[in-house]
């Protein structure tokens, strides 16, 4: 099937108004971005386009959205989805987040699967698996953005170089993590409760690592994947943070076959 994309349209749900852009055909997917911002313009995207529907919102709050003043929880995102399934009537929804949208993704599941077909994290953030004073997480906030995105790359030459963005590029990602304050600042990037309700995830479940990822370790995505019943881990050589960027061909390969 060949992939069609329709230009980003400013969808409203109780009051909510967010980007949301749609591609291809096929059985429904919905793509849950990281703290870097939409993917809906990145290669791999097409590609998945031309097997599925493709349903990509722009979380409230990031790339200039508006954000509502009632949101400032992981929950309102996961809601706000859930009824955004709901109300165009959506079946047997593989529903895919990468880092900090695999949280969002987690926590749709453990709220309801009825809609839900497939779950997959891709190097997702969400939960505490260590003790209370050990860090699972790096923190990116103690550290310059330049330093952060080293973290995130396995191949160090494709880590970008910020003196070539634009001020429009520069906004844009400020906006991002003003956005990631605001749902994940504390407790950081997790849900303390998460871990004890993904046993509630119904769907089948696929959980996609980077093994090199020195931001979120493959460790911390192993044992994200045993607490979800029947989920399958897998690990992607040479690859850190961003295995739809980094290793594309093989992030694609266990995607496809995974959700048909």
């Amino acid at each position: 099937m060949n992939a069609t994309a329709t230009a980003p349209d400013l969808a409203e749900l109780n009051g909510v108004k967010f980007a949301l852009e749609r591609m291809g055909g096929g059985k429904p997917m919905l793509v849950l971005h990281g703290g870097s911002g939409s993917v809906a313009k990145a290669p791999f995207m097409a590609k998945l386009a031309e097997r599925h529907a493709i349903w990509a919102p722009t979380h409230p709050g990031f790339h200039g959205s508006p954000l509502p003043e009632h949101f400032d929880h992981i929950d309102d995102l996961a809601f706000l989805y859930l009824d955004l399934l709901d109300a165009h009537g959506l079946q047997d929804v593989t529903v895919m987040g990468f880092s900090f949208g695999g949280w969002i993704a987690a926590e749709m599941a453990v709220k309801t699967t009825a809609r839900i077909g497939r779950v997959i994290l891709v190097d997702a953030v969400g939960i505490k698996v260590s003790d209370r004073t050990t860090r699972d997480i790096v923190d990116i906030f103690a550290l310059h953005p330049m330093e952060a995105n080293k973290l995130v790359w396995h191949d160090q030459t494709r880590v970008p170089d910020f003196s070539k963005l634009s001020d429009a590029e520069f906004t844009a990602m400020a906006k991002n993590r003003e956005g990631i304050t605001v749902y994940g600042w504390e407790p950081y990037l997790h849900d303390p409760k998460l871990a004890r309700r993904l046993h509630r995830i119904k769907a089948p479940t696929l959980v996609i690592w980077g093994e090199n990822d020195r931001l979120v370790s493959a460790d911390y995505g192993r044992k994200y994947a045993s607490l979800i019943p029947g989920a399958k881990f897998v690990g992607i050589p040479q690859c850190g943070h961003l295995p739809q960027m980094e290793q594309t061909d093989a992030f694609l390969k266990h995607v496809t076959s995974f959700a048909g």
